[in-house]
C-alpha cells in the first residue's frame, strides 16, 4: 500500500512540474537553469536564398553565461557553433548586447548574458550547388558550449547538440520572416515574441512541488520509528480533550517546521556571509553525519527490538502539565524531520537546487513550504477526531509492525555505513557492535526495583564503554606513516642479501589484535621515522585469505600458527625478531635504534 502511494505521489510531482512550465519546442534543450530552444527564420527556403536561426535562452533569474571570452574565468564564455550541411553554410553567430555584472569573488565587472537572449545563426545555400529534386532536407546540429553562473555558484552542463531541419524547396515562396536578423553583433533590437518565450512564471509552481516533496516525507521508512508515538500520544488525549489532541498535533507540527527553519537559516548566514549555498546532500558528504546518523537508525531499531526503553519524562506524559507536554511534542516533531533526510535524498536534493537560484525571500518561503507539507496531515489527524476514531485498536500487531521497521531501519543504516570512506567502514561496524552492547546493558541489566547505586553503576560502566568504543574504534584514521610494500619473497631475499634490514608485518583484515598493532606500534611517529631513517624494507604481509602468498609463507617458512606477527631482520643475525602480541613498541624501537 505504501509503495503505491509513493508511486502516486511521484507521478503527481512530475505532473506537477510539467503543469508550471510551458513546454518547448521539440526542437529544444531544457535543464533545470536554462532553456534553449531553436527557430527557424523561413520554412521552408528557397534555393540560393539567406535564411537564419534563432536560439532562444531563457535562464533562471540570477543565472548568466558569460558573454567575452577575455574576461570569462578560463575562458568558458558562451560558445554557438553550428555545422554546415551539404548545402547550407553558416556565417558567424549575431550575439545580443552583453550586459555588465559585477563578479563578487574576482571584483571585475564582467559582461554576460542574462534572462532571456537571443542568438541569431545566419545562413544562404551555396551558389555552386545544383538542385536536382524538389525538396532537399538538412540536418542541422548546434554545439553549446559554457559555463552557466549565479552569484554563489558555476555549473558546466553537457547540453549536447540541438538539433533543427532545414527544408530547402523548389516550388515555394518564402513567406514573411518570423523574425529580423540584427545587422549589428552591438543591436538591441527586439524579436518578435513568440509563444514559448511567453512563460507562466515558475514560482508558483516550484512552491507546488516543494509543498508534495514535504508531504511525501512522511511515507519514508526513516520517519516511522516516531509514527508510532506520535500517534498513539494524540489518540490517547483526544479521549479526554479535543483541545489538548490539537494543542499537542500542532506543536508537533511546530517541531518540524523548527528544523525547517533552521535549514533556510544555515542557507542565508551562508549565502549572505559567506557567498556559498546550502546544497542539499554536502552533509551526506561529511564522514561524521553520515556514521551519526548511521548510529542513530541503530539505535532507533533496538528500540523497536525492546533492546532498551525511552523513559519519556513527566513533563511529556504528564496530562496535567500541558504545556511542558507541548514541549515534548516540538522535540519529536524536531526529530521527525531529522529522520526524513537520509530517506528522502533524491526529492530534497531537487527541491533545495531550485531554492539555492532563487532570491532568498523566495528560497526561504520554499524551504519553509517543504515542513508545511511534511506538517499539513499531523494538523488534519489532530483536528478532525472523527478520523481519529477511525484508527486501529492496539494490540500485538503493533509490536510486530514495530519490530519489522527495525529491521526497515538496520538495513538502511547498513546502506548508510557502505556509503563512507573504505578506510572508515570497520571502525563504524565495530563500534555498531559495541554500542549495541551499551545499550542492551542499559535497557536490560537493571529494572524499576534495581537500587538506586547499582541502577547508576551499570550506566556509568555502559557509557564508559561506549566512550571508550569511541575512542579506539572512531579515531579518525590518518594516512600511513610508513610506506609498506607488499609480500614479495624476491624482494626479501634481494635486501637481505644486500644487508639491508627488514621488518614484515604480517595481518589480516578480519584480525581485531592486527588493527591494534597498527594503532598501538606502526602508527607512532618515532617508530616511522626510525624505520625511515636506517632505510628498513616495511612489508606488510597479507593473510586474509589463504591462498595468499604471505598466509602460506606464514604457515610454511615461518611456522607461525596465525597472526599478528611482526617480525625484524637484522643484518648479520640468522634468525629474525618475532612479537605475536601487541605490545611491542618499545621493543622494536630499541632494536631499531641499535641498528647503522
Amino acid at each position: 500500500m505504501r509503495k503505491k502511494i509513493a508511486v502516486i505521489l511521484w507521478l503527481v510531482l512530475i505532473s506537477a512540474v510539467n503543469c508550471f512550465a510551458v513546454p518547448p519546442p521539440v526542437e529544444a534543450i531544457k535543464t533545470d537553469i536554462v532553456t534553449i530552444a531553436v527557430q527557424q527564420q523561413h520554412d521552408p527556403v528557397n534555393p540560393h536564398s539567406k535564411s537564419a536561426l534563432a536560439i532562444h535562452f531563457q535562464l533562471r533569474k540570477n543565472w548568466h553565461f558569460y558573454a567575452s571570452a577575455e574576461t570569462a574565468p578560463g575562458g568558458m564564455n558562451l560558445k554557438i557553433k553550428p555545422t554546415d550541411g551539404e548545402i547550407i553554410r553558416f556565417s558567424e553567430p549575431v550575439f545580443p548586447q552583453s550586459q555588465l555584472y559585477f563578479d563578487k569573488s574576482s571584483g571585475k565587472k564582467l559582461q554576460v548574458f542574462s534572462d532571456t537572449f537571443t542568438v541569431y545563426l545566419p545562413f544562404r545555400s551555396d551558389d555552386t550547388k545544383t538542385i536536382s529534386t524538389k525538396d532537399i532536407i538538412e540536418n542541422i546540429n548546434v554545439s553549446i558550449k559554457g559555463a552557466v553562473c549565479s552569484d554563489v555558484q558555476c555549473r558546466m552542463p553537457d547540453f549536447g547538440d540541438l538539433s533543427t531541419k532545414i527544408r530547402i524547396s523548389l516550388d515555394t515562396t518564402m513567406g514573411e520572416a518570423e523574425f529580423t536578423v540584427p545587422a549589428e553583433k552591438s543591436h538591441g533590437i527586439p524579436v518578435r515574441t513568440t509563444t514559448y518565450q511567453r512563460r507562466i512564471s515558475s514560482a508558483w509552481g516550484a512552491l507546488l512541488l516543494a509543498f508534495l516533496a514535504g508531504l511525501s516525507l512522511n511515507i519514508m521508512p526513516c520517519v516511522w520509528p516516531v509514527l508510532p508515538i506520535i500517534v498513539m500520544r494524540i489518540v490517547e488525549h483526544a479521549k479526554h480533550s479535543k483541545g489538548k489532541s490539537v494543542a499537542l498535533g500542532l506543536a508537533f507540527c511546530l517541531g518540524i517546521l523548527l528544523f525547517f527553519a533552521c535549514l533556510a537559516g544555515a542557507n542565508i548566514i551562508l549565502q549572505v556571509f559567506y557567498g556559498t549555498v546550502l546544497q542539499w546532500g554536502d552533509q551526506f558528504r561529511n564522514p561524521v553525519f553520515v556514521a551519526g546518523m548511521a548510529f542513530l537508525l541503530v539505535i532507533l531499531a533496538l528500540f523497536m527490538f525492546g533492546v532498551f526503553t525511552i523513559v519519556l519524562p513527566s513533563s511529556v506524559t504528564s496530562k496535567s502539565s500541558s504545556g511542558k507536554g507541548v514541549m515534548g511534542s516540538v522535540g519529536m516533531g524536531f526529530l521527525a524531520a531529522i529522520l526524513s533526510t537520509p530517506c528522502s535524498f533524491a526529492i530534497l536534493a531537487a527541491a533545495f537546487a531550485w531554492a539555492q537560484a532563487q532570491p532568498l525571500l523566495l528560497a526561504t518561503v520554499a524551504i519553509m513550504v517543504i515542513g508545511l507539507g511534511m506538517a499539513v496531515p499531523y494538523a488534519i489527524l489532530t483536528s478532525m477526531p472523527s478520523l481519529l476514531k477511525k484508527t486501529p485498536k492496539p494490540g500485538r500487531w503493533m509490536e510486530l509492525f514495530k519490530q519489522a521497521i527495525g529491521f526497515v531501519l538496520f538495513g538502511i543504516a547498513v546502506k548508510m555505513i557502505t556509503a563512507l570512506p573504505q578506510n572508515r567502514i570497520d571502525g563504524v561496524l565495530y563500534f555498531t557492535v559495541v554500542l549495541s552492547f551499551c545499550l542492551w546493558m542499559w535497557g536490560n541489566w537493571v529494572n524499576f526495583s534495581t537500587p538506586k547505586f547499582r541502577k547508576w553503576l551499570v550506566r556509568i560502566i555502559a557509557s564508559a564503554l561506549a566512550v571508550a568504543g569511541g575512542w579506539v574504534f572512531l579515531s579518525v584514521p590518518t594516512d600511513e606513516l610508513i610506506n609498506w610494500q607488499k609480500y614479495d619473497a624476491d624482494l626479501i631475499e634481494r635486501a637481505l642479501a644486500a644487508d639491508k634490514p627488514v621488518v614484515i608485518k604480517f595481518t589480516a583484515d578480519w584480525c581485531l589484535s592486527c588493527h591494534a598493532v597498527e594503532k598501538t606500534v606502526y602508527s607512532r611517529e618515532d617508530i616511522a621515522q626510525l624505520i625511515k631513517e636506517k632505510k628498513v624494507l616495511a612489508i606488510k604481509a597479507d593473510t586474509t585469505t589463504k591462498d595468499l602468498p604471505a598466509t602460506v609463507a606464514l604457515k610454511n617458512l615461518y611456522n607461525e600458527p596465525g597472526v599478528p606477527v611482526s617480525m625484524l631482520f637484522i643484518p648479520g643475525e640468522r634468525e629474525p625478531i618475532r612479537w605475536n602480541g601487541i605490545f611491542f613498541a618499545d621493543e622494536l624501537k630499541e632494536h631499531l635504534e641499535k641498528l647503522k
